[in-house]
């Protein structure tokens, strides 16, 4: 067969069959490339490749009428020329780390010595030197000199490129809008970590209930797996947020009609603001009674006054479905609530003029 591959030439390419010990590749001839089958096999012998599969390989060289190609060189493939040709096309080469030696590590690739730096060693867990020799290792072949008399190897830059291999492929799995089951891993004041095909996205405490969250550890737990919609993704800097919040339905649909301004009822404070206390009225939706319509002097410290928990009796002044907001006033006495009322009837005739059921029934 002529020989149509230049050594070290990279080719994109499918497997067609799977035998004992070879991989045949679809090359668009009438004969199949030849890969070894153990450049894909674990120490048990399993694969990590079937067919239909597509693979990126290198043009190794013409045995007869048979185009071998490798993913990566090593033992009697690395001949002088070889290397050369694996240094000029960027094919990994696979190396032994026989010892520590000043400034890195001593790589044997097949029969040739090479030099690994110590910042070319692993990525982003980096281990004690010593636990890196002995290790049959990947490589790239960073500097070719003196006839392959000095050779640079880097193990970071082929870790490095199987990592940003990885994020591609969740770059298309993983999209906003969808939604996605994962398990939690890792929890913080902030938020919760969760896995989604080995990544880590982030739940952050906002995002988790529309219904409001003071501590995660309280709804979440590690190990626990949840379904969450993906809200947001910024793969440069590997980080995507997620949200189960956007999962459940929204209190606020039809909240005018349950709360219509002149309701009334009791309602527990959930938070106390400078401004006001927010009063809960149902989940996920809180009214506000501004400090103005509380019976006390406005720079009155609420804290020491109310208490979360606390029920207030409230009748429903406004609702503003676009901003989400529900006033309140609060209601103390018949006589109170005879004087919202009264409000309630007067507001739409009312000028600006602002009417505080507290200040009128001071007056009386």
């Amino acid at each position: 067969m002529k020989n149509t591959y230049e050594a070290g030439q990279q080719v994109t390419t499918k497997i067609v069959a799977i035998s004992s010990d070879t991989i045949f590749l679809d090359l668009g001839l009438k004969s199949e490339g030849i890969l070894d089958k153990a450049e894909f096999a674990n120490q048990a012998g399993e694969l990590s490749v079937k067919e239909g599969d597509t693979l990126t390989v290198y043009f190794l060289e013409n045995r007869g009428d048979e185009l071998h190609f490798t993913t990566k060189l090593s033992g009697q493939k690395a001949g002088k020329e070889i290397l050369e040709s694996a240094y000029k096309n960027g094919i990994p080469v696979e190396g032994h780390v026989t010892q520590e030696i000043k400034g890195g590590f001593e790589v044997m690739v097949g029969s040739v010595r090479a030099f690994c730096p110590y910042s070319q060693m692993g990525y982003r867990q980096r281990k004690e030197p010593s636990e890196y020799v002995g290790q049959h290792l990947t490589f790239r072949i960073q500097e070719y000199k003196n006839d392959g008399k000095n050779i640079v190897l880097s193990n970071r830059a082929i870790l490095e490129a199987e990592e940003n291999q990885k994020l591609n492929k969740l770059a298309q799995d993983l999209t906003v809008g969808m939604t996605v089951t994962g398990t939690v891993t890792r929890i913080e004041s902030y938020g919760a970590f969760v896995s989604l095909q080995g990544f880590e996205a982030l739940l952050p405490v906002s995002e988790i209930s529309r219904v409001r969250v003071n501590n995660v550890h309280d709804v979440l737990r590690v190990g626990q797996e949840i379904t969450a919609k993906i809200i947001k993704t910024d793969w440069q800097h590997e980080r995507v947020s997620l949200s189960t919040k956007e999962l459940e339905a929204d209190p606020w649909d039809g909240a005018d009609k349950r709360f219509p301004v002149g309701t009334s009822l009791e309602s527990e404070i959930s938070r106390i603001a400078e401004f006001g206390l927010f009063i809960s009225l149902a989940p996920g939706i809180d009214g506000l009674v501004h400090i103005s319509k509380l019976p006390v002097e406005r720079n009155t410290n609420l804290r020491k006054v109310y208490k979360v928990g606390e029920k207030l009796p409230i009748v429903v002044e406004k609702v503003d479905m676009e901003e989400r907001r529900i006033s309140l006033a609060p209601v103390v006495s018949n006589e109170e609530q005879n004087n919202a009322n009264e409000y309630l009837s007067r507001q739409h005739d009312n000028e600006g003029e602002t009417y505080n059921p507290f200040a009128a029934l001071l007056k009386k």
